[in-house]
Formats: C-alpha cells, sequence, structure tokens
C-alpha cells in the first residue's frame, strides 16, 4: 500500500511498539511525547530506555515533544496514552487541528484501555464528543493480546480494530499487518472496547490470587467467571456477545490474567501480598488502569442493574472496605447457581 503519514501520541511501551510495526511497514511515523528527555532521547539515541531498554527504533521515526510537527499531515493519529490523560491529549488535537484549518479530519486511532472517572465514557465516546466541534470523528479501536515487549521481538501478535466506519477500520487494519502484526476486524466497538477495560480487573484479581497464596485452580475459576460477567455488563450495553469470546476478551483476558508482563497482574500480586494499593501504583512506573477501571465498572454496574460480583469484590479491596480473604470467602459462600444461568439469557438475543 502507499506509504502513510501516521501521528502516534504517547511513548510509553505500548506506543512506542506500535510506531516500530508502523515504521517497519514503511510508513512515516512521527512518535509524540510530552516529555522533552524522552523526545531527545528517542531521536539521537534511537532508544527509549524507561520502557523498552533492549529495542533499536528503526531510523524512520521521528520523535519530538511538539504536538503540531507531530499531527502535519497525518493521514492517521493513534493516541495511545492512558486513559484520564485521553480527554487532555485529544483536545490539544482538536485545538492544533482547528489552528491548521484542517478541512478533511485523520481517522483516528486509540489504544488505550479503560473508562473515563465519573462520567465512564468508554474512550471512542470520549473523542467523538471532543472532536464534535471540528466534525465527525472516525475513530477506530486497537485491542486485543499483546505485550508490548513480546511485539518488539517480532512475536506472533493478533489484534482487532473496532469500528462502525468500515472503510477506516480497514485501512487500520493495512496499516499495521505483516508477518507477525496480524489484524482482524469487528464492528463492534462497544464491546471490544468493554471487553479490554474489564479485563485488567480480573488480571487484578489473578494477580492479587497469586500473592495470596492461591494456584492454579483458583487462578482459572476467576478468569471463566470474570468473563461471564464482563460479558453479562457488555451484552446489557448493547455489545455483541459474541465479540467476548474473541481476542479483545478472551485473548486479552488471558495474556493480561496470567502473564509477569501485564502490569495489572503484577500490581494484584503485590496487593495480595499485603502492600497497599496506593504504594503499588506508586511505584509501578506505569499506569495500572485496572485500580481506576474497577470503580468505573462498579458504578457503571450498579447504573445498569448487572450483578458483577467479582468486580465488586476487587472493588473493595481497592477502597480498603474488605481484606482480600474476607471477599474471596463471601464470593465462594454465595447462592448456588447454575453455571448455565446467564448462558440461558442469552438464547433470546441470538
Amino acid at each position: 500500500m502507499t506509504s502513510k503519514n501516521i501521528a502516534v501520541l504517547g511513548a510509553g511501551s505500548w506506543g512506542t511498539a506500535l510506531a516500530m510495526v508502523l515504521a517497519e511497514n514503511g510508513h512515516q511515523v512521527t512518535l509524540w511525547t510530552h516529555n522533552p528527555e524522552q523526545a531527545h532521547e528517542i531521536q539521537t539515541t534511537g532508544k527509549n530506555d524507561h520502557y523498552l531498554p533492549d529495542l533499536v527504533l528503526p531510523k524512520n521515526i521521528i520523535a519530538t515533544n511538539d504536538m503540531a510537527l507531530a499531527l502535519d499531515q497525518a493521514d492517521l493519529i493513534n493516541i495511545v496514552v492512558p486513559t484520564k490523560a485521553i480527554r487532555q491529549v485529544a483536545s490539544q488535537v482538536v485545538t492544533i487541528l482547528q489552528e491548521k484549518n484542517v478541512h478533511e479530519l485523520p481517522v483516528i486511532m486509540h489504544a488505550a484501555k479503560g473508562l473515563e472517572q465519573s462520567t465512564h465514557l468508554r474512550i471512542s465516546e470520549i473523542l467523538t464528543e471532543v472532536f464534535q466541534p471540528i466534525g465527525q470523528a472516525r475513530v477506530v479501536v486497537l485491542s486485543g493480546p499483546s505485550h508490548a515487549e513480546e511485539v518488539v521481538k517480532h512475536d506472533i501478535t493478533t489484534i482487532t480494530a473496532a469500528s462502525i466506519d468500515d472503510e477506516a477500520c480497514h485501512l487500520v487494519q493495512e496499516v499495521f499487518m505483516n508477518d507477525y502484526f496480524r489484524v482482524y476486524t469487528n464492528p463492534d466497538i462497544i464491546g471490544v472496547e468493554l471487553a479490554g477495560s474489564l479485563k485488567n480487573i480480573i488480571a487484578l484479581g489473578a494477580g492479587a490470587l497469586v500473592g495470596a497464596g492461591y494456584g492454579d485452580n483458583a487462578k482459572a475459576a476467576l478468569i471463566t467467571r470474570g468473563l461471564a460477567e464482563i460479558t453479562r455488563l457488555g451484552v446489557a450495553m448493547g455489545a455483541d456477545p459474541l465479540t467476548f469470546m474473541g481476542l479483545s476478551a478472551v485473548g486479552d483476558l488471558i495474556v493480561t490474567a496470567t502473564s509477569i508482563h501485564s502490569r495489572n497482574w503484577r500490581a494484584g500480586q503485590q496487593v495480595g501480598q499485603g502492600q497497599a494499593v496506593k504504594d503499588v501504583e506508586d511505584h509501578m512506573g506505569m499506569v495500572v488502569e485496572g485500580f481506576a477501571t474497577a470503580v468505573s465498572a462498579y458504578e457503571l454496574a450498579q447504573e445498569e442493574g448487572v450483578d458483577m460480583p467479582i468486580t465488586q469484590a476487587i472493588y473493595k479491596v481497592i477502597q480498603g472496605e474488605s481484606s482480600i480473604q474476607d471477599v474471596i470467602t463471601a464470593l465462594m459462600a454465595r447462592e448456588r447457581k447454575g453455571e448455565l444461568q446467564f448462558e440461558d439469557d442469552l438464547k433470546d438475543i441470538f
């Protein structure tokens, strides 16, 4: 395909890895960071030592802390910052595009996973809202089982590009595809975003179980029942239940809830070993999306009237309302149910 100009906003581990994939595919990539020292390091040495110390980036990546430069003539914009920074970064993009008097918006991608605090909006909803003054944003979500540490080693990776805009979705698929990085498309943006966000909560729980001394039986139970409640909330909010059998749900849940590469799993493990949530957050060095998402998901489940006992348990631990052992005891003492009870409810959907 014709080479594209692509701006990647956010130079953490995942933003850097995605910039590498795009550059290796022959696209002109500008990697933006708010940190001028980090931009200088990447530009002069080709390395992002804090996040991916073993990676030497392709030479066709330009690093900058000047967002206007990053957005200049961009055909696609990929926003890869923590959820709490999405609205601010997107607002900066809108201001710059307004100043440039852009008549046609670039395709807007995001590769973040979370829900906005207080509003409980999905990230595509935030982007649509922020971009509304200058036009209808063509938003594509990138999500799925993918550790940056493995992508940069060319380990085989498959993810999902989701959008209600079929043309934009296939463009994103095309710019990323190569022999180690495969992209599938999915029109269910609601399900893909919710699955990618909510699996971080279950990953916290899986790590906490390990930290508290439990084994594979407990972890498998948590992951399986966690998927059931993620699906319940997703379907209640209009998602396709089949999405929760795909890469952005089962796939991402497996990789995030079982791997030492997962910051949410590591954070949960430390909480399970007795460390305070605030101390874990302060020392992780990267944003642990699962902590904030657990609060948002708990509140959202209350609003939607959806039963999410595991999410509620993790919320109570994060808020300091209960100990890990107390919530485990409460979960195991819940009233008896049939495993297919929820699945029977889904039969009316198909």
